[in-house]
């Protein structure tokens, strides 16, 4: 018998008993079979159906085993050869922000030409009526656009946009904005060197750099009075998107836990889980006062839809502007840092750092050896995000620590940005086979919305091929596998949530987070693998998306 006839027979074993286990408590509520299942489990194991039963998954194994599980309740889907994967997890976003406004916004993630960017907006300009603003905060590049990259002028945008205000942010690299827009906002009588100017004086509508972007954006009024009673709708909206794309769960702030335990409470169709942070901030008070606080935040008192799960993402206000490429914090600022982060690792809260550059990093790491005699980290889940500019002397730093890294690719949209700013070095922003080779456990986030898109396949196909979103530009020239890139924003992402029990793969006993692909993961070519999006969506054993009653009710 060769080895791996012992190990196939092993598996079959092992699901055999769990079937016979979970068969006793009853018939499954779900079946689905005929399909390629994706378990993304330890062994990454492929199988032909899984049961499910209340929002948990009994059985995961080949058709035969799973039918023997079905009663005369049991609600069937075949699957017809299609791949069922693992729910998205995402490791750090903003998402319950980005739910006020939603629908409000025009998005543009995903687009990869010009002509169909204007369409989209037009269209949306058509909806919202003459006057009223056209803006997307984030989430896409003028750079994936394949038929025509360059920036958006004043002019470009004043011939398709004659009737309302136009403010188009790019990441927070560069803003566009139209005649109307630069009249609101007062932009043309402002003197800042971010604003571009032709020869004449005129602004070109093209502004670069955060600063001003803001400026901007605050002036533009676009997220004051956003009306309550959209804010059901578009949250609810907002999260369907989020299905169409097989995500299920996510880590970060959450704006507006309240609510949305308020619509679970209702039995509305929440199809998201959120896991928060939960931090002491300043507000004015000194290091010793937030240090005082610290040992009364409770976390994990939530529940399997929301719940408090670590600190983040800063601990004191230490300015991390991104494009800073020399460290200008005073020391005695670090110190403040490193006295707040002692005795957060002290109370054995788990953490999630802002860290974008080197230096940045640098300054963290070292902090937080000098403590880790006395104070280990190592098994408290500390974990530095972001990540943009790792060295391998840091990963190393940081393994012996035990902490890991949650890597928020901006480069998905921005990669080319970051060449034109740091040349060679912006290939590795960050790179991606050194983090994979490391040793640190380390998993996918999108920091999503401003500052990145949030399709997990969007990442998954940079992560794979190195090429900007859309463009076929290669940007990041350290690519890893599919497998990896998959197990990063699945089964990894679950250990940031403290939900390695719940979520991440398919596997009997784990909360029945699912979609079915409309195309195969792992055979795909590559350069597809950013189009692939959910045909059906299931979160706790419930369909929160079907793409096929979606089209029936039209």
């Amino acid at each position: 018998m060769t080895c791996k006839t012992f190990i196939a027979l092993v598996v079959a074993a092992a699901a055999a008993a769990s079937i016979i286990v979970h068969a006793q408590q009853g018939a499954a509520d779900l079946i689905l079979s005929n399909g390629k299942i994706i378990t993304v489990d330890e062994r990454f194991q492929i199988a032909q159906a899984v049961a499910v039963r209340g929002d948990r998954i009994v059985a995961v194994g080949t058709n035969q085993e799973i039918t023997r599980l079905a009663g005369p309740n049991t609600r069937r889907i075949d699957l017809r050869g299609r791949a069922l994967m693992p729910g998205f997890i995402d490791n750090h976003a903003h998402y319950q922000e980005e739910g006020a406004y939603w629908t409000l916004e025009d998005r543009l993630d995903g687009i990869t030409t010009r002509k169909q960017a204007i369409a989209v907006l037009q269209a949306r300009a058509k909806m919202k009526g003459p006057g009223q603003w056209i803006f997307t905060l984030g989430g896409w590049a003028p750079d994936v656009f394949t038929d025509d990259p360059r920036p958006f002028t004043r002019d470009e945008l004043d011939k398709y946009f004659p009737n309302n205000p136009v403010f188009l942010q790019f990441s927070r690299e560069a803003y566009y904005l139209n005649s109307r827009a630069i009249e609101l906002t007062g932009m043309e009588k402002m003197t800042d060197r971010e604003i571009q100017r032709d020869a004449n004086g005129r602004a070109t509508g093209i502004v670069d750099g955060d600063r001003v972007g803001g400026i901007l954006r605050n002036a533009s009024g676009v997220l004051k009075n956003i009306p309550k009673e959209i804010f059901e709708s578009s949250s609810m909206k907002m999260m369907k998107d989020f299905a169409m794309a097989g995500l299920t769960s996510s880590g970060g702030a959450c704006q507006f836990e309240d609510e949305y335990r308020q619509w679970i409470k209702e039995g509305k169709a929440v199809a998201m889980r959120f896991f928060c942070f939960r931090t002491s901030t300043g507000g004015g008070r000194t290091t010793d006062q937030v240090i005082a606080e610290i040992p009364k935040l409770r976390y994990f008192d939530g529940d399997e839809w929301i719940d408090h799960i670590n600190w983040g993402e800063r601990l004191v206000n230490v300015p991390d502007n991104v494009y800073d490429t020399k460290p200008t914090v005073p020391a005695s600022t670090w110190n403040e840092w490193g006295r707040m982060a002692k005795a957060v690792a002290q109370a054995g809260i788990p953490v999630m750092l802002h860290t974008t550059m080197e230096w940045t990093i640098e300054e963290q790491l070292k902090q937080i050896e000098a403590f880790a005699g006395e104070v280990p980290v190592r098994g408290k889940r500390w974990t530095f995000m972001h990540m943009e500019q790792v060295t391998p002397n840091q990963l190393e730093r940081m393994r012996k620590l035990g902490m890991w890294i949650a890597i928020h690719p901006r480069g998905v949209i921005s990669g080319a940005a970051f060449v034109r700013r740091h040349g060679e070095r912006g290939y590795a922003m960050p790179n991606l086979k050194m983090v994979q080779d490391s040793g640190v456990h380390w998993g996918f986030g999108t920091d999503a919305f401003e500052v990145n898109q949030f399709r997990p396949f969007a990442t998954l196909g940079w992560a794979v091929t190195g090429r900007l979103l859309g463009a076929g530009q290669i940007t990041m020239k350290y690519p890893i596998s599919r497998e990896d890139a998959l197990i990063a924003h699945t089964r990894n992402n679950a250990y940031f949530l403290n939900r390695e029990n719940d979520l991440g793969s398919i596997a009997p006993g784990k909360l029945a987070d699912m979609f079915v692909a409309d195309r195969d993961y792992l055979t795909v070519p590559a350069e597809e693998i950013r189009l692939i999006k959910s045909v059906m969506t299931i979160v706790g054993g419930r369909i929160v998306y079907d793409a096929a009653a979606e089209t029936a009710t039209r």
